[in-house]
């Protein structure tokens, strides 16, 4: 996107988009500065609304969604995704990568995410329907997947840091679990759960799989959860060693909680 100087807006705009909703931030790109962020959560009772009426209605309901940016950028949230180095990787089987750990149809759309510095590639399912969407509302934007950018900043924080750590990315109805040291991607897994207890029982079981002992790990809680919820409280009774991961550095950049830098990490970080 070729913008003329005088046209430039310094504004830029980031929406990550889920079946059950979507949130936005909108940048200052002069002055490094997040502006705004809002939420918008999808009545789901309704499954016969198409998700297409939905984002229709967000637009209609929130005009900054509208106005002109310098830069869009689309961060598909869902757990149909994974991590595959790039030596190993080949883009015409992209859906081979997926199938180990969802269901993969030949009609699906598939596509990936370069993360250069770390020599690896994000093959995920984009969500084609919000795409086209987005096209006829935007004409051009970039999109990524939302666990490119979590793995990426993750990674970058673990440098010279030789302890194993896991840190879990709660979202509704599903979460991500990695595991990192210095730099180092052990393991990305994303469980779909119900209950408290389907949470602990994953956690306790990867921590297993990589001989993490829960009295000596130490376990980072990113995303929407916190320590009122009864996940929280679960896994605090079963490991020792917990706390939220530190956004102190993301939050110099915005005047939100840390609460709400834990949960739009992604976002923010886009």
């Amino acid at each position: 996107m070729n913008i003329n100087i005088t046209d430039k807006k310094y504004k830029k705009l980031s929406i990550q988009v889920s079946l059950t909703g979507l949130s936005f931030c909108c940048f200052d790109t002069l002055h490094n500065k997040i502006t705004s962020i809002n939420e918008i959560h999808f009545n789901t009772f309704h499954k016969s609304t198409k998700i297409e009426e939905l984002f229709s209605d967000a637009f209609r309901n929130y005009p900054e969604l509208s106005e002109s940016y310098d830069e869009i950028q689309v961060i598909h949230n869902n757990n149909l995704s994974t991590f595959v180095p790039t030596a190993l990787f080949d883009e015409n089987f992209m859906g081979s990568y997926l199938q180990y750990n969802t269901k993969v149809f030949e009609t699906d759309f598939f596509a990936f995410d370069e993360i250069i510095n770390y020599h690896m590639n994000a093959v995920y399912i984009p969500y084609v329907n919000i795409n086209n969407f987005f096209i006829d509302q935007f004409g051009s934007f970039d999109y990524r997947h939302a666990n490119s950018i979590l793995v990426t900043k993750l990674l970058d924080a673990s440098k010279n840091n030789d302890n194993k750590k896991m840190i879990v990315h709660f979202n509704p109805g599903h979460f991500e679990v990695i595991v990192i040291q210095n730099q180092k991607l052990l393991l990305f897994n994303s469980f779909e759960y119900r209950t408290p207890e389907d949470f602990i029982y994953y956690l306790l079981f990867t921590a297993e799989q990589l001989n993490m002992n829960p009295e000596s790990f130490q376990l980072e809680l990113l995303g929407a959860i916190t320590e009122e919820d009864d996940f929280y409280k679960i896994a605090f009774k079963y490991i020792r060693n917990i706390s939220f991961f530190d956004v102190s550095d993301l939050q110099k950049n915005n005047a939100f909680s840390r609460a709400q830098n834990q949960q739009h990490f992604i976002l923010f970080n886009s």
